[in-house]
């Protein structure tokens, strides 16, 4: 990692880590609210974890910055993975395919390829301003079925689970850890087919400003 971005992440830290301290103590603790298990099962209380039982409006501000920071995170990481874990590697090695695998129109970033180049591409892809730099067929690695026939598993399973826990309301605080699961499955499943099962191009475009 850059020393840059560590610098700036700790000063993002020095600030925040402070402020999300004070937050979190803003509320005391209340007294639990319990359901007569003899009159109905319903157990809303129940989770993994121990929860408070109220929150203050600073310990949800809190909770929401780091959900959001965590959801930044995500996207960077599937971003980073998909333009490079998974695309060829221009030395020839890597999980792509070697150099004699990638297919190009004979044309550079700051001009056009010249008339009559092999097209990797639809013709419509192409036109006057724009053309093809670069193009990667799908290494359709095993990598990517395993992948994908995992997450799917995975997708049918917290559905199976969501359904379940909304037919016998038991544990309605499990709700949000398996719909959480259902999402996260459906998009490691889309992550993975763009990844290794979608060709990869580079386009360079002329711009008038």
């Amino acid at each position: 990692m850059d020393r840059r971005t560590i610098a700036v992440l700790l000063i993002v830290l020095a600030v925040l880590l402070p402020t999300w301290y004070v937050g979190l103590h803003g509320e005391p603790p209340s007294e639990e609210v319990r359901i007569d298990q003899s009159v109905s099962e319903m157990q809303p209380l129940e989770g993994f974890v121990d929860a408070p039982n109220k929150l203050s409006p600073s310990q949800v501000g809190v909770i929401v910055w780091v959900a959001l920071l965590g959801l930044l995170g995500a996207v960077a990481f599937f971003h980073r993975f998909m333009n490079r874990a998974a695309r060829p590697d221009p030395s020839g090695g890597g999980p792509g395919e070697a150099p004699d695998a990638a297919a190009t129109d004979g044309g550079g970033v700051d001009a056009p390829p010249p008339e009559g180049a092999n097209r990797a591409t639809f013709p419509w892809f192409e036109t006057e301003d724009r053309w093809v730099v670069e193009y990667h067929d799908a290494s359709d690695a095993i990598e990517g079925l395993v992948a994908m026939g995992g997450l799917t598993v995975l997708a049918i399973v917290f559905s199976a689970l969501l359904t379940a826990e909304y037919l016998t309301l038991a544990r309605t605080q499990y709700f949000g850890v398996y719909a959480f699961g259902l999402f996260m499955s459906l998009l490691g499943s889309t992550v993975s087919y763009y990844a290794w099962f979608m060709p990869h191009v580079e386009v360079a475009e002329r711009r008038d400003h």
